[in-house]
């Protein structure tokens, strides 16, 4: 069964900042995979190209868009060429999220509205210019990547993180009651301890290349399942999410972490 046939995904944060499977890099493919054409918004314009040249490698449709999402004109351009080149939109894939090391006290006040201009306020101006669309359609699924540092603390002085991470949760309900009676449904996904380029590129400058096998090990043994999840454990809730699978499922927040958030400490 191919479920996204005919559906046409923007999907931000397309790229990865390094070698390996990002969360969007991996969502985009798995999108394509399942039938759906895509547009590949990154920040990196070679990230993005290199995402479009894995769906075309495999017979899918992607156009590549270098744009910030925390920048409303690029927004706006992205969402336009989509209509352009796809005649509609049926899901937005919200995957962009940066992490800034720091408490309360340490981080700077410039890296603290960073990364709420990217992690909260880029969301917010990819779902201002699709829902007009999604609404006219009268359908629509969008999906924001959060983390389950929104719901706990994982161990890690993150608080412009876990912050931004916590808000998309009450801003993604928020757009799902709104317009549950429009045909468009929001959902998150709340990835736990993941073994990605970006969380390997942020443990490198916190802690050094020395210690990342042994930062890695001590991932594992935190995870009930004894390992960290991949970018494709968050990609295969994704596909259900924008699946007419999930027709009735709005507003709902899909723990992806191998069991991290049952645990009481």
């Amino acid at each position: 069964m191919v479920r996204l046939e005919g559906k046409v995904a923007i999907v931000t944060g397309a790229g990865s900042i390094g070698p390996g499977w990002g969360n969007g890099k991996a969502a985009a493919v798995a999108f394509a995979r399942q039938g759906a054409r895509i547009v590949a918004m990154d920040l990196d314009a070679e990230a993005a190209r290199e995402t479009a040249d894995l769906v075309h490698g495999e017979g899918g449709s992607c156009l590549a868009i270098q744009g910030d999402v925390a920048d409303a004109a690029a927004v706006a351009h992205v969402v336009a060429a989509c209509r352009d080149a796809y005649g509609r939109i049926d899901i937005l894939h919200n995957n962009v999220g940066i992490i800034i090391p720091g408490g309360a006290a340490e981080i700077a006040p410039d890296d603290w509205n960073r990364a709420l201009s990217v992690n909260l306020t880029g969301m917010y101006l990819t779902c201002r210019s699709v829902l007009p669309v999604m609404e006219a359609q009268g359908a629509g699924a969008i999906i924001n990547v959060s983390s389950t540092a929104g719901i706990r603390h994982l161990g890690f002085n993150y608080i412009s993180y876990s912050t931004t991470k916590g808000a998309i949760l009450a801003f993604t309900r928020s757009i799902a009651l709104e317009c549950a009676r429009r045909g468009v449904r929001a959902n998150t996904i709340l990835p736990g301890l993941m073994d990605t380029p970006m969380v390997q590129h942020a443990l490198r400058g916190e802690y050094g290349e020395a210690d990342l096998l042994e930062i890695a090990r001590q991932r594992d043994e935190r995870c009930p399942m004894g390992f960290t999840g991949n970018a494709w454990d968050v990609a295969h809730a994704a596909v259900f999410l924008a699946s007419d699978e999930a027709r009735y499922v709005t507003g709902a927040e899909l723990v992806v972490d191998g069991g991290l958030t049952c645990r009481s400490a």
